[in-house]
């Protein structure tokens, strides 16, 4: 068999649906046909010769977002409450 399933420390993200995603390598020349792919129970993508290539194809077709990075805070800034010139006190 050309084709073999590549496990990774962390989960692979489900599709739309839920389908646990699996990675899977086919081992032939991508000339001849070969590459990486993810599938699931509903659908898979293309063979691409990289994962991370296969993964982002993965990430767009089931509208998955990375995680945002959490912004680095600044302590020493001090924000003043300023008032508008011009509005009326109450």
């Amino acid at each position: 068999m050309t084709q073999r399933q590549v496990n990774h420390d962390s989960p692979l993200p489900p599709c739309t649906n839920g389908h646990l995603a699996r990675h899977m390598l086919d081992a032939r020349r991508p000339e001849a046909g070969g590459g990486h792919f993810i599938e699931c129970v509903c659908g898979r993508t293309q063979k691409h010769p990289s994962f991370e290539l296969a993964m982002t194809e993965w990430r767009r077709a089931h509208r998955i977002r990375a995680p945002r990075q959490p912004r680095p805070s600044t302590h020493n800034v001090v924000q003043l409450g300023l008032r508008f010139t011009g509005t009326h006190q109450r």
